[in-house]
């Protein structure tokens, strides 16, 4: 029998004018970064772009979560979440905030789904910080439980969907991008089709109430799209990624959604190059460009034309690669703006170096390869583990293929360390690569033949 009691009144919003006044003069975009970057001082990442400041400004987010409390906590340290103009947690989730008074600055509660899943995400991400592998399995890696299939609910019926299912596909997209930053693609990717199918469904059996809310589950589960097929990329799946990366990219074209477009072409091209296909990794960037110019985001079209580059690298062009790195740096050089899309996180200096070098590498120019791989890993957070060893597995392949067989050596030997953590099937195979050359060239070098020991140890 459904409960009698009165439906309660709609959240009403207080702008957060203490956290306005706290980010000054920087645009929205700009104390983005800044989080960002607090973030990672720190150990921590949050996904924080110019949207989430907004909302938290505009009273939407009355208490962040543990992981942006952190962050906020550091770079204003003496002051509370209360200086900060939050409510605070207990007032706005949990009991006592159903049964207490409203003051003066308190709002009631906020319905409970979406704090659920901001608390859910936290977990999530500090069982994984600390490495604790029984409680990662007991939330679904490693384990048969369905983790990130919870978070997205079934569609109900008669198909209507709204601002919780939106969200539920938005924070199943930024779950699975912090998990493969810290342990890569393998073990993620089963457990990610599951959401992704969810998704899906909503699209295909539900309708919103409002456009904005459709366009949203569109461009939401167009971006689930790719992470999943970036998973089955870096898994070495690649005609699985092919499939999801076309499905974003007729998401994006049904939507109208140009910022999807031009992801899904980015990853299009990433994943041609990988397989070889050159000439289609070069069309596909420059389709992701033509795309990206309705975005006025320099950082994004940098990033395509880089995709360029190293499709006119596999085709043997130094030309036309040398001039598309100009360019891209051109661009990147502009600096980040509000227009970045938050998928972009990862685009910083030390992937700028990678890209860079793995140019050097197709065109055979090892000193070239060598110098700027090396400049990614010495760039690169530790936080980012998955990009940190995949960075020292690709030095490693340069210097074994430019005659520093010790250097060499060393550097997949500090890509392994991160093994552990981190299941790639795109990392093994560079550390497979090096260890090939490395028998054949230098195998009586006493730090190779550790190397090689060690490695062969793994694959028993």
């Amino acid at each position: 029998m459904a409960s009698s009691a009165p439906v309660p009144p709609p959240v009403p919003t207080v702008p957060n004018l203490a956290f306005r006044q706290l980010r000054g003069a920087r645009s929205p975009g700009e104390f983005a970064a800044a989080v960002r970057r607090a973030g990672r001082e720190i150990g921590e990442q949050v996904a924080c772009d110019a949207r989430y400041v907004g909302r938290v400004e505009s009273g939407e987010i009355r208490c962040p979560n543990y992981a942006y409390e952190r962050v906020f906590l550091h770079m204003f340290p003496g002051l509370t979440l209360r200086d900060l103009g939050f409510t605070a947690r207990e007032q706005v989730r949990g009991r006592g905030a159903r049964g207490a008074p409203a003051g003066p600055r308190t709002a009631p509660p906020e319905p409970q789904a979406p704090v659920r899943n901001d608390e859910e995400s936290d977990v999530l991400r500090r069982a994984f910080m600390g490495g604790t592998a029984a409680v990662a399995a007991t939330l679904g890696l490693g384990a048969p439980s369905p983790a990130l299939a919870a978070t997205i609910p079934a569609p109900r019926a008669g198909g209507r969907f709204g601002e919780t299912e939106v969200r539920a596909v938005e924070e199943a997209v930024r779950r699975i991008r912090l998990l493969d930053d810290r342990h890569g693609a393998d073990r993620l990717y089963r457990e990610a089709a599951e959401p992704l199918r969810t998704a899906y469904a909503l699209l295909d059996s539900g309708t919103a109430a409002r456009q904005s809310t459709s366009d949203r589950m569109h461009s939401g589960a167009g971006e689930l799209a790719l992470s999943v097929g970036w998973l089955a990329h870096d898994s070495g799946r690649q005609e699985d990624a092919r499939s999801h990366y076309a499905e974003a990219l007729a998401t994006a074209r049904v939507a109208g959604d140009a910022g999807l477009e031009a992801h899904a072409f980015s990853n299009t091209s990433f994943l041609a190059r990988d397989a070889g296909r050159h000439r289609e990794a070069v069309r596909a960037a420059q389709a992701g460009q033509r795309a990206a110019r309705q975005l006025a985001s320099p950082r994004l079209s940098a990033l395509l034309t880089l995709r360029e580059a190293g499709g006119w690298a596999g085709l043997g062009d130094r030309t036309a690669c040398e001039q598309a790195l100009g360019r891209a740096h051109t661009l990147f050089g502009r600096g980040p703006c509000d227009a970045d899309p938050e998928w972009m996180s990862f685009f910083g200096e030390p992937e700028l170096e990678s890209l860079e070098a793995r140019c050097w590498s197709a065109l055979g120019d090892w000193p070239r390869a060598s110098r700027h791989a090396r400049r990614a890993t010495a760039l690169q957070s530790p936080h980012f583990t998955r990009n940190l060893a995949l960075y020292r597995a690709q030095l490693a392949v340069d210097l074994a293929h430019g005659g520093a067989p010790d250097e060499a050596a060393a550097a997949a030997e500090h890509a392994m360390d991160l093994l552990a953590e981190v299941r790639s099937s795109r990392i093994d195979a560079l550390l497979d690569h090096t260890a090939r050359l490395l028998s054949a060239r230098a195998p009586a070098t006493p730090s190779v033949r550790s190397f090689l020991e060690r490695r062969a140890s793994l694959a028993v």
